[in-house]
């Protein structure tokens, strides 16, 4: 197995083993539509098409029914009046952390059990990998 295929492995272990348990029912598009709106500066219905590969037509359809559901709101650019930003809401950010993020309870219980040494390495490893992963181009 590759360095890839096997860092890839570990993920998935960490993410099925210490996620969060679901609450609400929010399908795959609607996270990947909060994931955008959370980690791109000023993003709005364009960025959410290109970054879906959907029409613009589509991806409105998208960002009103999350923004109905209490995700998302709109404003206006400060610098461009014609142009809306999407932003979360703390309802969103608490569901895009609850549907991407670890269970920060299992994830101390188990930090607990590193020594200072191990605990540096995990943190150092994730960093890195984090620093590079936002200065890859494609999405």
């Amino acid at each position: 197995m590759d360095k890839a295929a096997l860092i890839n492995k570990y993920w998935t272990d960490i993410y099925f083993h210490l996620h969060y348990h679901h609450k609400e029912k929010v399908t795959h598009q609607m996270i990947r539509i909060l994931q955008l709106v959370d980690k791109k500066t000023n993003a709005g219905i364009n960025e959410v098409g290109s970054s879906l590969k959907v029409s613009h037509n589509t991806a409105s359809e998208h960002v009103k029914r999350i923004i109905e559901r209490g995700y998302l709101f709109k404003k206006r650019d400060t610098l461009d009046e014609r142009k809306v930003i999407l932003c979360l809401t703390d309802l969103g950010k608490e569901v895009l952390h609850r549907n991407t993020g670890l269970d920060e309870e299992k994830l101390n219980g188990i930090l607990s059990e590193l020594n200072p040494e191990e605990k540096g390495t995990v943190e150092l490893a994730l960093k890195l990998l984090s620093e590079r992963a936002k200065k890859c181009t494609s999405s």
